[in-house]
């Protein structure tokens, strides 16, 4: 039986209704930088309303907040096509040694060589892992980089004189981003349906391709997890065509070291170093999603590029790049992710990303395996076919006899420890539970993630209402989501309203 976890509960206050005047958390040495006078227009009338609290109350506060919390730290993640891996903790060590945290933004080439060098062998291990020409390791999200992607393929075919080429092809099982990040680039794009498998319609693919078409743009794996077999041939079709190969990277890590997406056709790839290369992933800080590009299309890349003087034994940033798309990030606020990104491969090797890959695939399909055998649930598409790192579970039996939906399931999940998978999507697959393990996970982590869906299972099959009142061992219970969406509470102001 799986055990089912207690999570903290704290009636927490808000940080604004904690401290009194005059309470201080710490006190800033004196700066050297000289004062500067603000323009009166840009001042506040009035102090800013911030709470003054001891750094004692801080820490606890933070410390309690996070105690209600759930996080790859505390316990499995298998938040499928978002890839939540484990950061090394000796990953942070070195991203915040100070000679790299703390360099100024305008500090000169000369002064910032390991900096500079940093990002300039991350350009050269994703060239070697992928086989392409040229990397940018400039935009700050996997989804940017989809962005900078289209924007390379779209000033590539009109410095070729094919301004007429409008179109982006994307098959109906692609991540949410990818028609909206060719659409901010002004393409129009094209839904493709996926066969019954899974796969890429290669009939209907033919007969969308003509001269309007810029690219095709797939993620591969896909979002059912499934390697597309008909990869190559896909590539003939659309470089037939005059158009480009994007590949979606944010399923890298079921492939990574075992295959270079140059050999697949690829012209274009995104990558998320949070994903595949273990850089934290969420918080609302800056991310790191590296484009790289084949032999055509470097010109193109964001300026500037971090490069190598080998005479001079000199790193430097190459602004000189007539054709390309320009700046796309101010400075390089991502450094901490790339530099995270670096030491995970240096850690790791080419071995060792391969052993990474192998063990994330392994753990997938050992998990989807053991669901197959549940009552209740049913792994959708491509029957008998492996899938790379992640699988779709689709719990549409269990809904047929006890009403119990995905997103009951995702939520009585929570009280055993383990964060929801993706749910409802991809949207082609009714009642979705898209599901990741990664490599991290090890067998007894996975095995108490099937015996509490087998344990949902049979409670929903015995009492359903026992599933429709849960969680109810996390730090909220299940929430009101149809009041939430109409009245929500927005502010910290309105929530004093709402107190009174």
């Amino acid at each position: 039986m799986a055990k089912k976890r207690q999570q903290a509960k704290w009636d927490e206050d808000l940080i604004m209704n904690k401290g009194a005047p005059g309470r201080r958390a710490h006190i800033p040495e004196q700066i050297d930088v000289p004062k500067a006078e603000i323009p009166r227009d840009w001042q506040r009338a009035e102090p800013a309303d911030l709470p003054e609290v001891s750094e004692l109350e801080l820490v606890r506060h933070v410390v309690r907040l996070s105690q209600m919390n759930h996080g790859v730290d505390v316990g499995p993640y298998p938040l499928g096509s978002c890839t939540m891996k484990y950061n090394p903790k000796i990953n942070e060590r070195i991203a915040r040694f100070d000679a790299f945290a703390m360099m100024h933004p305008d500090t000169p080439d000369i002064a910032q060589q390991g900096n500079i060098e940093v990002l300039y062998r991350l350009q050269e291990v994703l060239k070697q892992i992928t086989g392409f020409a040229g990397v940018t390791v400039q935009p700050a999200a996997g989804a940017q980089g989809e962005y900078v992607g289209m924007l390379i393929a779209k000033a590539y075919h009109e410095d070729q004189g094919n301004k007429k080429r409008t179109k982006v092809i994307i098959p109906d099982s692609a991540h949410g981003t990818n028609p909206a990040s060719a659409a901010m680039a002004g393409y129009k794009v094209v839904e493709l349906p996926s066969t019954e498998n899974g796969y890429v319609d290669l009939d209907a693919l033919e007969a969308a391709l003509d001269d309007t078409v810029a690219a095709f743009m797939i993620t591969n794996p896909n979002t059912l997890g499934i390697f597309e077999p008909h990869v190559k041939e896909i590539s003939k079709l659309v470089h037939e065509a005059g158009a480009l190969m994007y590949l979606d990277g944010a399923n890298f890590n079921g492939v990574v070291g075992m295959v270079k997406s140059i050999d697949m056709g690829f012209d274009i790839q995104h990558f998320n170093l949070h994903k595949t290369f273990s850089g934290p992933h969420g918080g609302g800080g800056p991310g790191c999603g590296p484009v790289g590009v084949s032999d055509q299309l470097v010109d193109y890349l964001p300026a500037p590029l971090a490069a190598y003087d080998a005479e001079k034994d000199h790193y430097y940033f190459d602004t000189d790049r007539p054709k390309s798309i320009g700046r796309v990030h101010g400075y390089h606020g991502n450094f901490g992710i790339a530099i995270r990104a670096l030491a995970h491969i240096y850690r790791n090797g080419g071995p060792g990303l391969r052993k990474m890959c192998e063990a994330a695939v392994l753990n997938a399909n050992y998990l989807m395996e053991k669901v197959k055998q549940i009552r209740g649930y049913a792994v959708p598409n491509a029957k008998g076919v492996p899938r790379k790192h992640e699988f779709i579970a689709s719990p549409v039996p269990l809904m047929k006899d006890t009403g119990i939906t995905a997103g009951d399931v995702a939520k009585a999940l929570l009280d055993y420890g383990i964060h929801s998978p993706t749910v409802y999507f991809p949207m082609i697959v009714k009642e979705a539970l898209l599901i990741e393990p990664t490599e991290g996970e090890t067998r007894d982590d996975l095995d108490h993630i099937i015996e509490a869906l087998k344990e949902i299972a049979k409670d929903a099959y015995e009492n359903a209402d026992t599933i429709h009142s849960m969680p109810e061992y996390t730090a909220k219970g299940r929430l009101d989501e149809y009041e939430l969406a109409k009245n929500p509470v927005l502010s910290q102001r309105q929530t004093k309203q709402t107190q009174s």
